[in-house]
């Protein structure tokens, strides 16, 4: 390992970030010219888009036989969305929350998370277990279109102030630019992707070989957070811009296609599909759940995540990292920092719990009968 291999990291994680900007860019205004609505863009091409780089990662990991890489970057992005950009985003400027995302979309990646824990239970997701993901995720697409065309989502006033901003912008760029412009766009963006992952998973797998660090944590950690940064540029600066809303759907849409599709299309590429080793098992996916679990009583408590529970998830992140450390390291976990985690997660789930209980009471005792 030598200062070359940091440089195509960086190349790496530049080049997914552009990609998946420019594939964005260019599929939102191809599908504002075929009158696609802005809120299916948004739900659809956007929190998709941005979770292309994890997509070419993961599947470049599992075709070169790096399936813990694959596995490590699906978990690892999902933690890293939670804790780390939906948090950053809630202690920029707090997160209003749809009442639809928390009644169907939050509660549908619940029940996925868990369904894709019970099938790596048994040590594996293998091919057909794959593909019966990837079918959930065009199932939901599927529905997502056609729910919103018969509830007349795209007409709603509330939906369209909350989206006027990237429609203007969406419309203005389809405009000034011409249709094979778009289409270049598309193309460099998966260009770009393809490129980049291949740079990163080299890069990463030669790291964690020489400091002697498992492929499962470098994709946890270096991997995952490398190609999350498309959520985290396009959560916090919706939080920034005031687009709150938008900010939490990207990070839940976007964790939605990384299990569904991600995870699904790497283990149906993968030869001997994905294996899931006892750390995976006991340690990061429990995290994952967890966080996500977590999301339904404190966004009950008021619609909101406010400030400091954005810090909170934060430091949740800050405290999984250094577990991950220091358990790759000589030393090992301390035991105190083992017990004071196995004692304080406990405790602010059941915090936020009963608080999350309180605040849906509330709801029920102000909504019409």
């Amino acid at each position: 390992m030598d200062f070359f291999t940091f440089v195509v990291l960086l190349a790496g994680v530049v080049c997914l970030v552009l990609g998946a900007e420019w594939l964005v860019r260019g599929a939102s205004s191809l599908a504002s010219r075929l009158g696609i609505a802005p809120i299916i863009i948004g739900l659809t091409v956007v929190a998709f888009g941005t979770s292309a780089p994890e997509m070419a990662v993961s599947i470049s990991g599992a075709l070169s036989g790096k399936a813990d890489v694959a596995l490590g970057n699906v978990i690892g992005s999902n933690s890293f969305n939670i804790l780390l950009i939906l948090g950053l985003s809630a202690a920029v400027s707090g997160l209003s929350i749809n009442q639809r995302i928390l009644r169907i979309d939050i509660p549908l990646l619940t029940v996925v998370s868990f369904v894709v824990y019970g099938l790596a239970w048994n040590g594996i997701i293998g091919r057909l277990e794959g593909a019966v993901l990837f079918l959930g995720i065009i199932s939901y697409t599927s529905w997502l279109v056609v729910s919103s065309r018969k509830s007349g989502m795209a007409e709603s006033p509330e939906v369209q102030a909350e989206y006027v901003d990237s429609e203007k912008e969406i419309e203005d760029g389809a405009s000034s630019k011409p249709v094979y412009f778009q289409i270049g766009l598309v193309l460099a963006g998966v260009v770009l992707l393809v490129l980049g992952s291949n740079l990163l998973v080299s890069a990463a797998t030669e790291i964690a070989t020489a400091l002697g660090v498992s492929d499962l944590v470098i994709g946890l950690t270096v991997v995952a957070a490398g190609t999350s940064l498309p959520e985290l540029a396009t959560s916090v600066l919706a939080a920034i811009r005031g687009r709150r809303d938008i900010a939490v759907g990207n990070v839940v849409g976007s964790n939605l296609f990384n299990l569904l599709s991600v995870l699904g299309a790497s283990a149906v590429v993968s030869k001997n599909g994905i294996s899931v080793g006892d750390q995976a098992l006991t340690l990061d996916f429990p995290v994952m759940l967890v966080a996500t679990l977590v999301l339904i009583p404190m966004c009950w408590n008021g619609f909101v995540i406010r400030k400091w529970e954005g810090a909170l998830l934060m430091a949740f992140y800050v405290a999984y990292l250094a577990y991950l450390i220091l358990q790759a390291s000589n030393d090992g976990v301390p035991e105190f920092f083992r017990t004071m985690m196995l004692i304080v997660v406990p405790l602010t789930v059941l915090a936020f719990s009963v608080t999350g209980y309180q605040g849906w009471r509330r709801h029920r005792a102000l909504s019409p009968t």
